[in-house]
């Protein structure tokens, strides 16, 4: 049985960028639970910042085994994020085909049965697809999601879902 988590690559869960107050706390929350419901020792499936922050949430959820990558697909970790154009004051600005190109892309990591948008889209929309496209390559036909975070904080789509089969 595999199991695998999506969460965001975002700086802000890393310890280095913690403040007195936690601007993504739910968001950290979220994934901290979905990470320790993953198990140590996951494979990674991410650009080099999400590899940073996936290392991080498995430090931060006890899993010191997972520092390395591993040869099985037991577990997979996979690190990325909607379009960052979402809102005027988001790190790209406002591009009005984010929101589009975010909910097909909601609908595709929700059900392995779903339409894919055009992940090329996604890089003038500043989306981190890296992890979620090698997903796409590995999850079966007819596997859903948990979802556990959907929202845009800072006019960033982040998610945090699960699946299993």
């Amino acid at each position: 049985m595999t199991r695998a988590v999506l969460v965001p690559g975002v700086l802000a869960l890393l310890p280095e960028y913690a403040g007195l107050e936690d601007p993504v706390a739910d968001l950290r929350a979220a994934c901290l639970e979905a990470v320790r419901w993953l198990g140590p020792d996951p494979t990674i499936l991410a650009d080099e910042q999400g590899a940073r922050v996936g290392r991080s949430l498995l430090r931060a959820a006890g899993f010191e085994t997972g520092l390395r990558p591993s040869s099985t697909t037991a577990g997979l970790l996979v690190v990325g994020n909607g379009s960052a154009r979402r809102t005027e004051k988001a790190p790209g600005h406002l591009d009005e085909r984010a929101h589009g190109f975010d909910d097909d892309l909601r609908a595709a990591l929700a059900s392995s049965d779903a339409t894919w948008p055009d992940l090329t889209l996604g890089d003038s929309l500043w989306a981190s697809l890296d992890g979620i496209g090698r997903l796409r390559e590995i999850r079966p036909p007819g596997v859903t999601a948990t979802i556990d975070y959907d929202d845009d904080p800072f006019g960033v789509q982040y998610w945090v879902m699960r699946w299993q089969w």
